[in-house]
């Protein structure tokens, strides 16, 4: 039997995290939703099948085969990629039936004959021609469906994934100035990390996870359930309360709540984040702070490809896509969406949609300097911390401007429109 996970046409309600990545490739507790797929499936041949646009990028970065018709000629676990794996799985592989989540195919195992029967090259049109004609049942799985359930799922995954691992050890340098408020039983300290004096970790309420080459920098606090990834920077002072994934490789400082910062990121000075998710190398300037409850304690409508959603959500924060950067000051409503390589800078209270690759200044949406522009500074970011911009990431990036295009042009015409 040969493993396809694919990513479905409702990977666009997941932008603008996932323009120039898979679904599968997005955080949720310790670590992606296809690094937990990939930990409950049989060691046998893995294909991933996503857009075609991001075939070379993810051929490059995942060893794995990307978009092979050829693999498709045998009997097939597929699984969806949107798959939060957030329980102790048994898969049937004994039948030939779909597992469904509110009519969506979670996983299921496809006969050979019936692969060549219902493939035609098109993913969408094969998983509809599997929904129709194979046997199936409904199960309480969780698929993601939209950015903030990565953020209500974090808690429970850290303190699931921390049971799962059931490692408890203090193994890295651990000041005797720092203390830990609860059972040492709730800790995990990897054997790199480095705990400097005066500060707090409290595993009283979940656990802590620290990774390997992490730096705790004195009088901050960690709360649990958390997990810092590996070669992350806890700035000194910094508030980590509850809920948050951050890292790989991030710098973060100020005030942090129920968040995951994917890799890369800075947030290196004072402000607020809640109840949000950053993408890849955003850079949030001094005092960013965004608001995750609105006034009237409703529940948040987000714009997501600029048409309102509600999340039915109390608590919803930012999500901002990969390589935006903010300047000082900047302030973000509640459920606010921006797109990937934005520039946004402040301006008392922010719209809450920016589309990609815009600017943001003095009140008015504008194109900036350009794409060549805003990948030449990607370079940059990417180059100070070891990491080089693929010429195949750099196509996904071309791409997805031209996506964007249309609607980043009726902003900036708004903009104009306002300002006459």
């Amino acid at each position: 039997m040969k493993i396809l996970i694919y990513e479905d046409a409702n990977w666009i309600n997941l932008t603008p995290l996932t323009y120039i990545k898979p679904v599968f490739e997005l955080r949720c507790g310790f670590n992606s939703l296809l690094e937990k797929i990939i930990s409950i499936v049989p060691n046998d041949e893995i294909n991933l099948w996503v857009r075609d646009y991001l075939k070379n990028l993810c051929s490059k970065k995942f060893n794995y085969k990307v978009n092979n018709e050829e693999f498709l000629k045998d009997d097939l676990l597929i699984i969806n990629g949107r798959w939060l794996i957030d329980r102790k799985i048994n898969l049937n592989f004994n039948e030939e039936k779909v597992y469904l989540r509110d009519g969506e195919i979670v996983y299921g195992v496809i006969k050979k004959e019936n692969v060549n029967k219902y493939w035609n090259g098109d993913i969408n049109e094969f998983l509809k021609n599997i929904l129709d004609n194979i046997k199936k049942e409904e199960t309480d799985f969780v698929l993601i469906k939209y950015p903030w359930d990565l953020v209500h799922y974090n808690s429970h995954m850290i303190k699931f994934e921390f049971e799962k691992r059931n490692e408890r050890k203090i193994l890295g340098k651990f000041s005797e100035r720092a203390s830990i408020y609860g059972s040492e039983n709730n800790i995990y300290i990897a054997k790199t990390a480095e705990i400097y004096p005066f500060v707090v970790l409290d595993v009283s309420e979940g656990p802590i996870y620290i990774d390997e080459g992490v730096k705790i920098f004195s009088f901050s606090i960690i709360i649990g359930p958390s997990y810092i990834g590996e070669k992350t920077q806890i700035m000194p002072g910094a508030k980590i309360r509850e809920g948050n994934s951050i890292g790989p490789v991030c710098r973060i400082g100020g005030e942090v709540e129920e968040s995951i910062f994917h890799s890369y990121s800075n947030k290196y000075h004072d402000g607020f984040i809640g109840h949000s998710y950053i993408g890849e190398f955003v850079n949030l300037g001094a005092l960013t702070t965004n608001s995750d409850l609105k006034n009237d304690y409703s529940n948040v409508t987000v714009y997501l490809n600029g048409k309102p959603v509600d999340t039915k959500e109390l608590k919803v924060g930012s999500f901002i896509g990969d390589h935006t950067k903010t300047s000082i000051g900047s302030f973000f409503n509640t459920g606010t969406i921006v797109g990937v390589m934005c520039n946004i800078t402040a301006n008392n209270i922010l719209p809450k949609y920016f589309p990609s690759f815009i600017w943001f200044v003095n009140g008015k949406f504008m194109k900036g300097y350009g794409l060549d522009y805003s990948i030449n500074t990607a370079k940059i970011s990417m180059e100070r911390r070891g990491r080089v911009l693929l010429i195949e990431e750099e196509e996904a990036i071309r791409k997805v401007y031209e996506l964007t295009e249309n609607e980043r042009k009726l902003y900036i015409e708004k903009s104009r429109k306002m300002t006459k």
